[in-house]
């Protein structure tokens, strides 16, 4: 018998949820991402988000120790989840992406993914205007 009540209606398929590891949040999370079409297109994300994160972190001359340091310090988690079963952590792969930079942009490219990217935001000042492809 379980005496845990989340206070948020169950999720319903696969979502991103990122989690501000310089917060004193512990293990909340920050926000869950919804409107994915596939686990695939939520990992895609928050892979290229968590990858995103650490080339943040970045510093010249830093090894991959002192990246992952400042990542751990500053970054932003991510995993894609799916009530399915179908996940995606960084734990496998963040030590992959501090010890070599990506080579091309699509492999931080998460925005091109983000299922948000179609709804209004007025916080957005660069309405109306398309960026460069």
């Amino acid at each position: 018998m379980s005496d845990h009540h989340s206070p948020k209606p169950a999720p319903t398929g696969p979502f991103v949820r990122i989690k501000d590891l310089s917060g004193g949040n512990g293990d909340e999370p920050v926000e869950d991402i919804r409107g994915f079409a596939t686990a695939a297109d939520a990992a895609t994300f928050a892979r290229r988000y968590v990858r995103d994160s650490v080339e943040r972190c970045r510093t010249p001359g830093a090894d991959a120790d002192a990246v992952l340091a400042a990542w751990f310090a500053f970054g932003e988690d991510a995993e894609a989840l799916d009530l399915d079963g179908e996940h995606w952590t960084s734990a496998a792969e963040v030590r992959g992406f501090a010890e070599k930079p990506p080579r091309t942009r699509t492999e931080r490219d998460w925005r091109a993914l983000d299922p948000r990217r179609h709804l209004p935001n007025e916080d957005d000042d660069s309405a109306g205007e398309e960026e460069g492809e």
